[in-house]
């Protein structure tokens, strides 16, 4: 990591120092000249020892020297102390310039010049004088600093001759590595243990290389995937498959590795073909036309194993087209399989050949899988390893830490194999075992290797994330914004890129490397790789520390530290680790409270070169002390916590401050805005991002001065100097930008000088009228005229606007060519709408409360028929209840093409909306809601069958039929299914929807006369039904008396096979419940007539894990105690308002003895004698317990007082719509969070309130807790 500081940042340090000494230097007297000269001395030295210390940098950082105690290690971080020393120096002095600027343009510095003139002159000859006498103290600071850099820099020849010996035996070390990493086309193994599904897609693939038509003789496949995930086995195992020797005349497997040579992948695919080894001494041109001679029109298979990208300074996809040349040649179904980590690599080849690039991502193998492979290595050569239980049982164990890597299954399984004894198995569970301890053929090693082969900027990037514990969620946003913070983002050279794009483009090189992984469908939010982050680890070790024991710290300390994060403020901990002076990052995740406010205190002063601080408070800290102000270098600042009540004033003193995040994961009640943010917040005019709580940035007066802010989500405008709309006239970073309260501006000149056209980096832009009262419609229209943003815009939205027309730079499509979402909402007097429909890139079109709207699309420019809407994705209409049809008579769609990509797709409450377009044919998602004219659902379409996936139909009371059976086939795509009407009574029987072979949530509602979810049909009175349903919601179906009609059975009496969610609600001739589903894991009950609820299930155990019974007053039975053995799986049950309870089953001691127990996390119940009943009485697991909507509770009884004492894992307690309860009970100390919320009587909040209440005392050991009433 090293390397990046003696480069970029070095030169860096070099050229402002010479600038800030030519900068004083005329500010001085002659006789500094003697000084002078010796500066321009010792930085010209550094000059020319610059390349010198960069190349010994750089061959140390190769030659990939381990040893700290290294003379060249050693000198190295010698040279970087020198490096930040010099740095902070520079900082401080770029600080004291902005602080100086700032006291020069204050209105009391101008007024002291004309009341106090008199006296400066004598000040300032003083201070020339001092000067003269005393040398500047800062000044000061930046020669020693600059001294102690030459003289270290000075000794970078004493290394020069150590290198070269240290860069042979690192040869060497790569010589043995590279002949272990050398694959060849022969399995290691006659098991492809987890990957026969991959190999036979593989296969197939193949096999279609001979049956399609493709561009070009040849085809690829690439194979990516972690190290150690089995690529190259996976390949072995294909090549010596039979297919291959009746499908391919040839077939050549090439090791490639990273010492990548053209001629020597030439050479090695003649090696496999004519079984003898060219010379390499053979030309380029030679060995190529051997090749072309050997494959001329025949089919091959090649795989080109374990690619590696080059240093991207260094990569020439030339050399990969001169291994590809000859390959040309050879017959149509030749194709090509290669392996590599890296889709960039898959994309350079595709690129080479020109061939579109297909991906087969290997992943981890399965939990099951991964056993297998460990437990073959483990008991190689044992006989009889079943009788080893206890041992295979910890092999369980491990094979959960391995993330299905193949690799690593084989390593630790050889690590087991030495020594079937279980104390060794139990110490290899529990100790880091993925490590370089293992030797050079394990998965680290592997995975090492791609950091070496990281440009430097990147090993920067990548290392600093070892700082976070394993499995932590990044935020790619966030994480770039702390790159940036520690100087990580080489400068932009382009200015159309800012540092926040550079870094998103590093974080994405390291996605395509494998480094970081998608987290689910969360489009920020990535993770890393266990592996990977062992990875990051090791490498920084040197460089960051995490602290996870608050207790006690590692026995050895690098004194190297640069990162740090420590799980404590436990001060003997801080005070230990305060010797570590150029600490640049520091997170501190404590459960703090305002008692520790002197440990932050004595952090604020210890750590002065802090960079990036971040805070998260889990308890009752409140405040941040006001010596935070001592961090005069810092970037980067992210509290998290839940009770802070305002920001340090001497905040606004950290003028480097680019990011301010706030957050917290509960937060009742936002800050008073006036409060929280220092008054002098806009002295920080380095802010690039404020994320605040609520809408505290609006607060900020004179934001105009944070002209480097990329995100003001919401500017609220004030008749008042500092918040009116010409703030935002020089803020031309912006790229997200909301202004509200727009009736605050004057006239049209005040709107035109915010100049958002002048602002090239804006892509969201609100604009929003904070009410929808009777304005100066004309004054509307004009302010909305002169804002104008500019062409580069991708989203805007507009709010109650209230002009009769639209903005005139919306009714050109040039203005707003690139917008790709709108958002209208509430423009009450507008009658039409813009030619949205003419818009190149539009994907969203959100159009809301606009009662005027009749069309979509009004004659426009005399222009009647155009091609309509051409990429939208994306409609949603509500409440246009003046829209009629989608067009104005006489303009029409070209070719009647409206919405040819939608996808998406809703109409709420449009009363005079008569008929559907014709079906879009890409339309997956469908929603109609309340009050629209349609009087049954056709779905016109060519499409057969109907692409549709998602239907939802709400109360629509003119619907009066249902699709009818044909059209169900039609839609056989679909997944989920809503219907709820407005009490349609004509209905007595449903659509086949049991045939659906896909639906997996249907949802059914206000039919009152429907009496079967199935009734016969066309004969067939016996099929599978509702094949793949997994959640089923019914509501208020009152005739409702079974699932079939009589005659009507599901094929093997299997109904509901993947059913694993069911709500019932207000069926009240539903006699029983059917037998449960064997999937079933949640059951809702709601306003059923039963007065027992039996589980008749064939399972064992009963796979349910949610039970909620409400509002079913005849109910006096629920059996959990009969079936308490086989509800092992329940976790979550909630008893609501069933005041005929009595019994939860027949209890017996049995049960008791034989630790036969409830094991429930969360219990909901509105009556609390409910716990005295078993098997509730007997639970020692709960966790949280809610006690909701209970009119007479006033207080708890003795009995429940002293159980809910005896709960010691109880951690949440909620009670909630308790209104006649007066006092709480004693609460057990395990207790964490206590939430009182809805309504609640007026002596038990004053009890308990936060100042003073006579019972608070009895609640101070939780550490959260609210009241928010009614």
């Amino acid at each position: 990591m090293a390397e990046w500081f003696v480069g970029p940042i070095m030169e860096k340090i070099i050229n402002t120092c010479s600038d800030y000494f030519e900068d004083y230097s005329k500010d001085y007297l002659k006789d500094q000249f003697r000084w002078q000269t010796g500066m321009k001395e010792e930085l010209e030295r550094l000059r020319q020892n610059h390349p010198k210390i960069q190349a010994v940098v750089f061959a140390a950082n190769e030659a990939q020297i381990s040893d700290q105690n290294h003379p060249i290690n050693k000198w190295i971080w010698q040279l970087r102390d020198a490096i930040d020393e010099a740095e902070d120096v520079l900082d401080e002095l770029e600080y004291i310039k902005h602080k100086e600027q700032l006291t020069k343009n204050t209105e009391e510095t101008k007024k002291r010049k004309f009341t106090s003139f008199l006296f400066e002159i004598p000040r300032k000859i003083l201070k020339i004088g001092e000067r003269v006498i005393k040398r500047d103290p800062n000044l000061k600071r930046l020669e020693d600093a600059v001294q102690k850099l030459d003289k270290v820099s000075a000794d970078v020849t004493t290394f020069l001759h150590l290198l070269d010996s240290a860069k042979q035996e690192q040869k060497e070390q790569e010589v043995d590595f590279f002949k272990a990493r050398e694959t060849g086309s022969l399995t290691t193994t006659n098991d492809l243990i987890g990957r026969g599904k991959d190999k036979e897609s593989v296969v197939q693939w193949l096999k279609k290389l001979s049956n399609e038509h493709r561009d070009g003789n040849i085809s690829l496949l690439s194979i990516v995937g972690h190290g150690g995930m089995g690529k190259t086995t996976l390949l072995q195992h294909v090549y010596e498959d039979e297919m291959t020797k009746e499908f391919f005349d040839l077939k050549m497997w090439v090791c490639v590795s990273n010492n990548f040579d053209v001629k020597k992948v030439i050479a090695d695919m003649l090696s496999t073909l004519k079984k003898e080894r060219p010379r390499l001494d053979e030309s380029l041109d030679e060995l190529q036309n051997s090749l072309r001679t050997e494959i001329m029109s025949k089919k091959f298979l090649l795989i080109l194993d374990d690619i590696w990208e080059e240093d991207e300074k260094k990569q020439d996809i030339s050399k990969w087209e001169k291994v590809f040349a000859p390959l040309a040649y050879g017959k149509i179904g030749s194709g090509i399989l290669i392996t590599t980590r890296m889709d960039s690599v898959a994309m350079m080849i595709a690129k080479v050949i020109k061939k579109k690039t297909e991906i087969f991502r290997l992943k981890g193998l399965e939990e099951d899988q991964c056993l297998q492979l460990l437990n073959s290595h483990a008991f190689a050569d044992v006989e009889n390893p079943n009788d080893y239980k206890r041992l295979r049982s910890i092999a369980g164990e491990i094979v959960k830490k391995l993330s299905g890597s193949p690799l690593a299954a084989k390593v630790i399984g050889g690590v087991l194999n030495s020594n079937l004894d279980e104390r060794h198995w139990t110490k290899v569970l529990n100790s880091d075992f993925v490590s370089s301890k293992l030797g050079q053929n394990d998965i680290f090693l592997i995975l090492r290797l791609s950091y070496m082969f990281l440009p430097k900027h990147l090993q920067n990037c990548f290392a600093f994330c070892s700082i976070f514990n394993q499995d932590y969620v990044f935020d790619k946003d966030d994480l770039v914004k702390m790159w940036i913070a520690l100087g990580f983002i080489q400068q932009p050279h382009d200015q159309e890129w800012t540092m926040e794009d550079i870094g998103g483009m590093y974080f994405d090189v390291l996605v395509k490397k494998s480094l970081f992984d998608k987290f689910q469908d969360f489009e920020q939010c990535y993770k890393m790789h266990d592996l990977i982050h062992e990875l990051a680890q090791s490498v920084s070790m040197y460089e960051c520390l995490r602290v996870e024991d608050g207790m006690k710290l590692p026995s050895i300390i690098p004194k190297t530290l640069r990162h740090l994060s420590v799980q404590t403020i436990n001060p003997d901990i801080i005070k230990k680790i305060g010797q570590f002076k150029y600490l640049h990052s520091l997170f501190l995740f404590d459960e703090a409270s305002n008692q520790d406010i002197s440990v932050l205190i004595e952090i604020f002063k210890t750590w002065r070169s802090l960079r990036l601080l971040y805070i998260h408070s889990s308890t009752g800290l409140k405040m941040i002390p006001e010596e935070i102000g001592n961090l005069i270098h810092l970037r980067y600042l992210n509290i998290r916590g839940e009770k802070f009540t305002m920001l340090p004033r001497f905040l606004s003193n950290l003028y480097h401050l680019q990011y301010i995040i706030y957050g917290s994961s509960c937060e009742p009640r936002p800050p008073k805005v006036d409060d929280f943010l220092p008054s002098c917040i806009n002295n920080l005019s380095n802010l690039c991002y404020v994320k605040l709580p609520g809408n505290c940035s609006t607060s900020i007066c004179g934001i105009g001065k944070l002209k480097f802010l990329q995100e003001l989500n919401m500017f609220d405008l004030r008749d008042a100097s500092g918040y009116r709309i010409g703030e935002l006239e020089n803020m031309n970073e912006l790229c997200k930008l909301g202004i509200n309260c727009l009736e605050n501006v004057k006239d049209a000149e005040e709107a035109c000088s915010a100049k958002l056209y002048a602002k090239r980096r804006l892509t969201d832009l609100t604009l929003r009228w904070s009410n929808s009262d009777s304005r100066n419609i004309d004054l509307d229209e004009n302010v909305l005229d002169n804002l104008q943003p500019p062409k580069c815009l991708r989203n805007l939205s507009i709010k109650r606007y209230m002009g009769a027309r639209s903005a005139i730079w919306m009714n050109n499509v040039n203005p707003i060519f690139n917008i790709e979402k709108i958002v209208l909402m509430d423009c009450l007097e507008c009658e039409t709408l813009p030619p949205f429909g003419q818009l190149p890139f539009l994907k969203s079109l959100e159009l809301y409360r606009m009662p005027k709207v009749k069309w979509l699309e009004s004659k426009f420019n005399g222009n009647d028929k155009y091609y309509a809407f051409p990429v939208l994705e994306v409609l949603r209409i509500q409440r246009l209840k003046a829209l009629e049809d989608w067009f104005e008579a006489g303009v029409a769609a070209e070719d009647g093409c409206l919405f040819p990509c939608l996808i998406e797709l809703e109409l709420f409450v449009c009363p005079k909306l008569k008929e559907l377009p014709s079906f879009p044919p890409k339309l997956k998602s469908f929603k109609i809601n309340d009050n629209i004219a349609l009087t049954t659902l056709d779905f016109c379409s060519n499409s057969n069958p109907i692409p549709l996936q998602s239907l939802e139909v709400f109360d629509c009371p003119n619907i009066t039929s249902l699709p009818p059976a044909d059209e169900i086939t039609r839609l056989a795509a679909l997944r989920s299914l809503t219907i709820s009407l407005k009490d349609c009574l004509e209905w007595e029987t449903l659509p086949p929807f049991g045939q659906l072979p896909f639906l997996k949530s249907l949802t059914l509602s206000n039919m009152p006369k429907v009496k079967w979810l199935e009734s016969k049909f066309n004969g067939n009175d016996k099929y599978r039904a509702f094949p793949l349903l997994e959640v089923l919601q019914i509501y208020r179906l009152e005739a409702l008396e079974d699932w079939f009609e009589a005659g009507v059975a599901a094929e093997d009496g299997c109904f509901f096979p993947c059913l694993i969610h069911l709500e019932l609600d207000n069926c009240s001739k539903l006699k029983e419940l059917p037998s449960l589903p064997p999937k079933l894991k949640s059951l809702w009950i709601e306003n059923i007539g039963w007065t027992t609820l039996n589980f008749c299930s064939n399972s064992n155990p009963i796979p349910l894990q949610t039970l909620k019974v409400s509002r079913c007053p005849n109910i006096t039975s629920l059996p959990l105690a009969d079936e308490i053995a086989r509800l092992a799986a329940l976790r979550y049950l909630r008893i609501i308002k069933c005041p005929n309870l009595i019994s939860l089953g027949r209890y017996r001691e049995v049960e008791s003895t034989n630790n036969c127990h409830l094991m429930l996390s969360y219990l909901g119940i509105s009556d609390p004698s409910v716990l005295l009943i078993e098997p509730l009485r007997s639970i020692a697991s709960l966790k949280e317990l809610s006690i909701w909507g209970n009119d007479e509770l006033v207080s708890f009884p003795n009995e429940v007082v002293s159980l809910l004492e005896s709960l010691s894992s109880l951690e949440k307690l909620s009670i909630s719509n308790v209104p006649m309860l007066r006092e709480l009970p004693n609460l057990p100390p395990s207790l964490i969070t206590l939430r009182i919320w809805g309504e609640c009587h007026p002596e038990l909040k004053e009890r308990y309130r936060e100042d003073g209440g006579s019972d608070r005392h009895k609640i101070a050991h939780i550490p959260y807790f609210y009241i928010w009433t009614l």
